[in-house]
């Protein structure tokens, strides 16, 4: 009896073994295969098809403004005007200088044909002829310049009427009335007219999206081109526009006007493109993005940025296998679809892939996996790959 009893107390004193660890709930998602439409976008903003600087050609005071800010204005409209009595006087004086020469050549002729006769019976010397022949030539000479200073002065009180030089909108003046306006001061610039139908969109794109761009370019054009392999017109323009507010701008454009090179500091190229404008919504300076035709591609992987793990470069994602262990995967990934990875290789169709805990996850580490819920799943994003 007192055996058994000291053994009940030895038994009680044993430390009881800690409860096994509680298996990681892992929430997933299953992979499959399916052909996905990524657009290319690229940043950029609005300016004029053409941009036409007006600026001031001669010095003087501005004496009158002669439209209204912000609107259209007609080609050969009158503009700005300078005051022009310094002008006009310029030419009073240059007119009475040219009187003054011609004045002077008909002296000069006159003298020479009452010379000339006396010269050839010897009555006067050959070397007065030649100066009377010289006076003549002189006087001439005179006569042209003064012409020449005549249309200077003219043209110079010219520009002191500014007119437009074509149709577009007018932006806000860099001078008012009675200000001096100088190419000494800022060149002389006083406004800027922008023709806005078409609009032009300009956007730095990279090398790799230029690339990517130039090929479906390419593609779509050959895809366009009819049996005798001229253009199709009824193919689709290839750009589209999106607005700063996410709408999509009711016109589709066509790229116009790609830059010499890449720029080595940035890395980008320049690329303008035009869009039909002939209601005027768009003005220079609007914030746009522009969408190139979306790049389609058969049976692709995607998967959450979220489920994809960045280490030097190197992209690693956690496999749930059949018997709920981890495996710690290197893939390659490709083109950005909103929130989701593109996978290129490393991963199948019907295999689980790990969203969330992943700091937790360690290989060969058992789970226990549930499908993720849409809480721990990004939301679907319309946008395309950024070029």
């Amino acid at each position: 009896m007192a055996f058994a009893i000291v053994q009940m107390v030895l038994s009680g004193c044993e430390p009881k073994q800690p409860p096994p660890p509680a298996v990681l709930e892992i929430p997933f998602v299953t992979v499959d295969a399916q052909d996905v439409s990524i657009p290319l976008d690229v940043i950029g903003e609005t300016i004029g098809s053409t941009d036409v600087t007006i600026r001031a050609r001669v010095d003087g005071f501005l004496d009158g403004i002669h439209f209204k800010e912000g609107t259209f204005v007609d080609q050969g409209a009158l503009l700005y005007t300078i005051d022009p009595q310094p002008f006009q006087a310029k030419v009073a004086q240059a007119q009475a200088m040219q009187a003054q020469a011609q004045t002077s050549l008909v002296k000069a002729k006159s003298d020479l044909n009452r010379i000339r006769p006396l010269a050839e019976i010897n009555a006067v010397s050959k070397l007065d002829l030649d100066a009377a022949v010289a006076n003549h030539d002189a006087a001439k000479s005179y006569v042209e310049a003064a012409k020449a200073q005549v249309e200077l002065a003219q043209i110079e009180l010219g520009y002191t009427k500014i007119h437009a030089p074509e149709r577009g909108l007018i932006g806000l003046s860099e001078a008012e009335v009675g200000d001096f306006v100088s190419q000494r001061n800022n060149g002389g610039l006083l406004n800027v007219i922008s023709r806005t139908d078409p609009i032009a969109v300009r956007v730095s794109i990279t090398e790799r999206g230029y690339l990517n761009a130039a090929r479906r370019l390419a593609e779509q054009q050959q895809g366009n081109r009819s049996a005798d392999g001229s253009m199709d017109k009824m193919g689709r323009l290839p750009l589209t526009l999106i607005l700063a507010d996410g709408s999509l701008y009711e016109h589709r454009g066509v790229p116009t006007k790609v830059d010499r090179n890449i720029d080595p500091t940035t890395g980008a190229l320049t690329i303008e493109a035009e869009f039909p404008n002939s209601q005027g919504l768009l003005r220079p300076g609007m914030f746009a993005r522009v969408r190139f035709d979306a790049d389609e591609i058969k049976g692709a992987i995607l998967l959450p940025q979220r489920a994809v793990s960045e280490l030097q470069s190197v992209h690693r994602v956690f496999v749930i296998k059949p018997d709920d262990t981890v495996e710690v995967r290197q893939v390659q990934v490709g083109q950005r679809l909103g929130s989701n990875w593109v996978i290129e290789s490393g991963l199948q169709a019907g295999e689980r892939v790990a969203v969330a805990g992943l700091l937790r996850l360690r290989p060969e580490m058992t789970v226990k996996p549930r499908p993720a819920d849409a809480s721990e799943l990004p939301p679907v994003a319309k946008g395309g790959k950024n070029g």
